[in-house]
């Protein structure tokens, strides 16, 4: 009489057989650890050189959005063009501060580094966006003051904003988006694919203007080089309230949702010890 097979052996915790579990799923988690654990282990000066090139280049997709916007009078589809900034991005491996979160959290609860590699990786790309997106648009206005006018009413969209709940549920979705958009791109191989998650995400975030700390920062910057009536103490007030807004996205909803549903293959990292930098390397 036929007997299923005994795969017992590759029971995971809760008793369940390898038959049983997700491939797909425990394989996208696989890869989200190893390809992201040298991420938090780079340099001073290469996690610097990353986030500042990253805040460059995202500001040739600010570029193309105001002339884009400008040129039409439409922010749908300056938000498809701004696009070029998340392709170029993805093309050259760049470190943007809200592209941080699924991947080296991961990392760390997966116990291949320690929270303060975590906290290390996030202050030094945040402060290397926001030097290139401070230089970046500098040269944009000083480049093209034709655009002055535009880039001071976007400026002032975000810097005066009223911050209440709908500002505040604007940023927690810019949050979802961006992390949904990291975990698209991990969950393949296709560079074509990945150019479209850039372009779908780039297109809500942008288009629909979503509250996003770094983006946003950058049409702040330009508005100020450009004149408007707005200062740094506005940028601050507000880079404050979306930076948390996109944490609560990125890390609360998305992110923890996903390392929700592969806990069992978390805690298999947990719990051996795979080659590689470990969380006693600090």
């Amino acid at each position: 009489m036929d007997t299923e097979p005994d795969d017992s052996t590759e029971a995971d915790a809760k008793g369940r057989p390898a038959s049983l579990r997700e491939d797909e799923v425990e394989r996208a988690l696989d890869q989200i650890v190893e390809r992201g654990r040298p991420r938090l282990f780079r340099s001073v000066a290469e996690l610097l050189a990353s986030g500042t090139i990253a805040g460059v280049e995202i500001a040739l997709g600010v570029l193309a959005f105001l002339a884009v916007e400008q040129a039409t009078g439409s922010k749908l589809l300056a938000g498809l063009a701004f696009s070029i900034g998340f392709v170029i991005l993805l093309l050259g491996n760049s470190e943007l501060f809200t592209e941080g979160f699924l991947v080296p959290i991961a990392v760390v609860v997966a116990k291949e580094a320690t929270y303060l590699r975590l906290v290390r990786f996030w202050a030094l790309t945040l402060l290397g966006n926001l030097i290139g997106a401070w230089v970046g648009m500098w040269a944009i206005v000083t480049a093209f003051p034709a655009l002055d006018p535009i880039a001071v009413t976007n400026g002032k969209t975000y810097a005066t904003a009223t911050l209440g709940l709908s500002t505040f549920l604007l940023s927690v979705l810019a949050g979802v988006a961006m992390t949904l958009l990291t975990r698209m791109r991990s969950g393949t191989d296709n560079d074509v694919a990945k150019v479209l998650a850039s372009i779908a995400v780039a297109f809500l975030v942008a288009g629909l203007s979503m509250y996003h700390s770094v983006l946003d920062t950058l049409f702040i910057f330009g508005g100020i080089h450009a004149g408007g009536p707005y200062g740094y103490g506005d940028w601050i007030v507000f880079f404050g309230w979306t930076v948390l807004g996109n944490m609560v996205g990125g890390i609360g909803v998305t992110t923890m949702l996903r390392l929700v549903r592969s806990h069992e293959r978390l805690r298999e990292w947990r719990a051996t010890d795979a080659p590689g930098p470990h969380a006693s390397n600090t």
